[in-house]
């Protein structure tokens, strides 16, 4: 089975805030920007698999910034870990705020996604293939994280 490197798998997604996506007040559902974390890291998952992948646990959602109607959401999902059937991906939110072009970080959460065969049992999965000592840091960190679980 032949690796991939983080960069081959990386993702960003962006979304304008719209009226639907938030409560009275004009702020995002916190509902609605997990399921934008979890599209993407989904999709980071089956680019990797090249099968379909199901989400198993989230991990360390943090809230840093607020986001409102009108808002621009950037989410950027990277491999940071694989396993033998299992991987996870670290998901970042950035908000744009269109009308003065500021961005500022307003999420981040680790996502734990496990590949599935056609008889929705786990697969294996092709290794991550570590490029950079920063990449190798998040690998082990990712690692003791699981073995926690």
């Amino acid at each position: 089975m032949k690796g991939k490197t983080a960069k081959e798998t990386h993702i960003t997604m962006a979304q304008v805030v719209l009226p639907y996506h938030a409560n009275s007040a004009g702020n995002m559902h916190g509902g609605e920007l997990m399921k934008l974390m979890d599209t993407a890291a989904g999709v980071v998952a089956t680019r990797h698999c090249l099968c379909n992948t199901v989400t198993v646990s989230v991990d360390k959602l943090v809230f840093k910034e607020p986001i409102l109607v009108g808002d621009l959401v950037i989410c950027d999902a990277e491999l940071i870990y694989t396993g033998r059937t299992s991987m996870e991906i670290y998901v970042t939110v950035n908000v744009e705020n269109l009308s003065r072009g500021d961005i500022k970080p307003a999420m981040e959460g680790y996502f734990v996604m496990v590949a599935l065969d056609r008889n929705r049992r786990p697969t294996a999965i092709p290794p991550l293939i570590i490029e950079t000592d920063e990449e190798q840091k998040r690998f082990d960190e990712a690692k003791a994280r699981l073995s926690r679980k």
